[in-house]
């Protein structure tokens, strides 16, 4: 399953700018491109993610 940046927002509770910053920053995982605009976050790229917070 794939997230978008809404969804990956809702889910962390933080704004799509946020996001985008902790990928600058290396603390978030990257997308993966599915078009020249069209970014999106893989469900297991989010977990492992996640584990990695505890």
């Amino acid at each position: 399953m794939f997230y978008s940046i809404k969804d990956i927002s809702k889910r962390y509770g933080v704004s799509p700018k946020s996001i985008w910053r902790w990928i600058r920053e290396g603390r978030f995982p990257k997308p993966v491109k599915l078009a020249p605009k069209t970014a999106r976050w893989r469900e297991a790229d989010l977990r492992a993610y996640e584990e990695g917070l505890g």
